[in-house]
């Protein structure tokens, strides 16, 4: 069977994004918009995995990238606020950008299927 790595990153987000949040003491509207941005990355990620079709399939993907681009806006509002240091915040940026460039290239691909279709 393939390594997803798609599911694989998107549930490393959500989790490290988790426990992240737990650390956080401050602006709470803030973390719990990145703790619920983050999870949605990986419920949309898992649900394409049983998509009925398709455009359902494409859907989600795109759900999840908007998500995952919510997250990386969460995450630079709390390191310019200082809630996070620079490091973490790269490091987290970098796994999101990582997912979006995964979600595009395969929403790109399900788009160019469904067109041939």
């Amino acid at each position: 069977m393939a390594k997803n790595y798609l599911l694989d990153y998107s549930e490393e987000l959500a989790t490290k994004c988790e426990i992240l949040c737990r650390s956080i003491r401050g602006n709470a509207n803030a973390v719990n918009q990145l703790r619920r941005s983050s999870s949605s990355v990986f419920a949309n990620i898992s649900e394409a995995q049983f998509t009925q079709s398709l455009p359902d399939m494409l859907s989600k993907f795109k759900i999840a990238r908007k998500e995952c681009v919510e997250s990386e806006s969460w995450l630079k509002l709390l390191w310019n606020t200082s809630l996070i240091d620079e490091d973490t915040f790269k490091t987290y940026r970098n796994l999101c950008g990582r997912i979006e460039r995964l979600l595009t290239s395969s929403c790109l691909t399900i788009e160019k299927k469904i067109a041939d279709s």
